[in-house]
C-alpha cells in the first residue's frame, strides 16, 4: 500500500474531532473513506463530500473499501469491534480506553497476538505532548535520582450536569464501566504509566454521583506504592471549578512540577539522601537550584498519533502508543475503583475475571435512571490538553 484507506467508527464528539483533522489531509498517506454511524441523518454531511457511510460497523468491516479502522463509539463496543475488526484482516487504532475493563482489554490483546501481522494502537495523544516527554527524559537521565514520591492533583475535569445528560450512555456502569477515572483523566492515568511503570499496590477512596446526577465516580482520591518504594497520590474530580492541575515528582536529587504551562526543575547540589547520612548537624539541607524547562505545546496531537500509525502499517514503524500499553490505564482505573468499593488495599496485577464480575453484579442492580436531552456543541479540541 502507498495509502491507508480508514474507515471512522462512531460519530460523536471525538468521532467527529478525528473525521474533521482527517478531512483537512492533516494526516499524509491516511486517506478517511467510511464512516461508521447509527443513524443515516449522522452519516449525511460526509456522505455529501463522497465517502461511504455505514450504518452497521459489521458491513464495513466487510465492505473491502478499508484497510483499517479507527473505533471511537462508547467504550464497551472498543473490545467487541476491534476484535471484529482484526479478525477481518484490518489494522486497528482504538479510542482511550482500549477497554472498558481489564479483561476484555485481555481478550483485545489476545486476538491481535493472534493477528500479529495486524497494527493495533491506542489513542494516546498526550504521549507527543512535548512537556511530558520532557519529564520522560529527565527521569530517564536519572536528574530526579532515587524517586519518593510523585502527586498528580488533576481536578480541572470540570463537566456540567448537562454534559452528562448528552448520552445516554454517559456516567452508567452498562455504558462506559465507570466516570472520571475511565472517561477523563485515563490520558494522565497512561502518562503516569508511561513515565513510572505500574504501582505494586493501590488505595482508592471513590465517591460517586457526588457532584452530578450519575451513578459512577466524579470525585476519586487514590494512593500508589511502587515497587522501588516510591509513593504516589492521584486526585480528581469533575464537580471542582477552577480545578487544579498539579503534577508533582520528588527524588533525592530534586523535585519537578508541571503547573500553568511551566515545568520548573528545582536541583539539589547533593543527593538529599546521601546528604541525610554524612551531614553533622540536624537541621541542613543541600543547596538548590531553580530552572525553567521550555517546551511547546504539540500542534495537533490527535493528528500526529495517527501519522504515527499510518506509517506503522505502512512502513513497519513502532508505535507511540502500541495497543498493549492501553491495558495499563485501564488496569489502573479498574484498580482504583475496585478498592473503594471493596474498602481495602488492591495489589497489583488486578484480577480482571473478579474486577469485571463485580462490575457485571453493578449493571445488573443499577436502578438508576438516566436522562437524555440534545444539547448545544461545545468547542471539545479544546478540553484535550491536560
Amino acid at each position: 500500500m502507498s495509502s491507508l484507506r480508514l474507515g471512522l467508527i462512531g460519530l460523536g464528539n471525538i468521532g467527529r474531532h478525528h473525521a474533521g483533522y482527517l478531512l483537512e489531509n492533516r494526516v499524509p498517506r491516511c486517506q478517511l473513506t467510511a464512516v461508521c454511524a447509527p443513524t443515516a441523518a449522522k452519516l449525511e454531511p460526509y456522505v455529501a463530500q463522497g465517502l461511504r457511510g455505514f450504518t452497521d460497523a459489521r458491513a464495513l468491516l466487510d465492505s473491502g473499501c478499508v484497510d483499517a479502522v479507527l473505533i471511537a463509539t462508547p467504550h464497551f463496543q472498543h473490545t467487541t469491534l476491534g476484535i471484529a475488526a482484526l479478525e477481518a484482516g484490518l489494522h486497528v487504532m482504538v479510542e482511550k480506553p482500549i477497554s472498558a475493563h481489564k479483561a476484555d482489554a485481555e481478550r483485545l490483546l489476545a486476538c491481535a497476538a493472534r493477528h500479529p501481522d495486524r497494527v493495533l494502537a491506542g489513542m494516546f495523544q498526550q504521549r507527543v505532548e512535548p512537556r511530558y516527554a520532557r519529564i520522560r527524559d529527565l527521569l530517564g537521565r536519572g536528574e530526579l535520582g532515587t524517586l519518593q514520591r510523585v502527586t498528580w492533583i488533576n481536578t480541572d475535569w470540570f463537566r456540567t450536569d448537562t454534559y452528562y445528560s448528552s448520552g445516554g450512555w454517559r456516567a452508567t456502569w452498562k455504558g462506559e464501566g465507570g466516570g472520571v477515572l475511565l472517561n477523563q483523566c485515563l490520558h494522565n492515568l497512561d502518562v503516569l504509566t508511561w513515565l513510572l511503570g505500574m504501582p505494586s499496590r493501590v488505595r482508592g477512596f471513590c465517591q460517586f454521583g457526588r457532584w452530578h446526577a450519575i451513578e459512577v465516580e466524579d470525585e476519586v482520591s487514590a494512593h500508589f506504592v511502587y515497587p522501588g518504594g516510591a509513593t504516589g497520590t492521584f486526585l480528581s474530580s469533575t464537580g471542582e471549578a477552577p480545578g487544579t492541575n498539579r503534577f508533582e515528582m520528588a527524588g533525592s536529587r530534586g523535585r519537578l512540577v508541571l503547573e500553568n504551562n511551566r515545568l520548573m526543575l528545582t536541583r539539589n547540589a547533593s543527593d538529599a539522601l546521601k546528604w541525610s547520612r554524612t551531614a553533622t548537624v540536624g537541621f541542613s539541607k543541600p543547596e538548590t537550584t531553580e530552572e525553567e524547562i521550555p517546551f511547546e505545546n504539540a500542534a495537533a496531537p490527535h493528528a500526529t498519533l495517527m501519522e504515527n500509525f499510518t506509517a506503522a502499517v505502512l512502513d513497519g514503524a513502532p508505535l507511540i502508543a502500541p495497543g498493549s500499553d492501553g491495558l495499563r490505564s485501564v488496569e489502573l482505573a479498574n484498580a482504583i475503583v475496585h478498592s473503594s468499593l471493596l474498602d481495602a488495599t488492591v495489589e497489583l496485577p488486578l484480577d480482571g475475571a473478579a474486577w469485571e464480575a463485580r462490575l457485571q453484579r453493578l449493571i445488573a442492580e443499577s436502578r438508576f435512571h438516566k436522562e437524555v436531552r440534545a444539547v448545544a456543541t461545545d468547542d471539545f479540541a479544546a478540553s484535550f490538553r491536560r
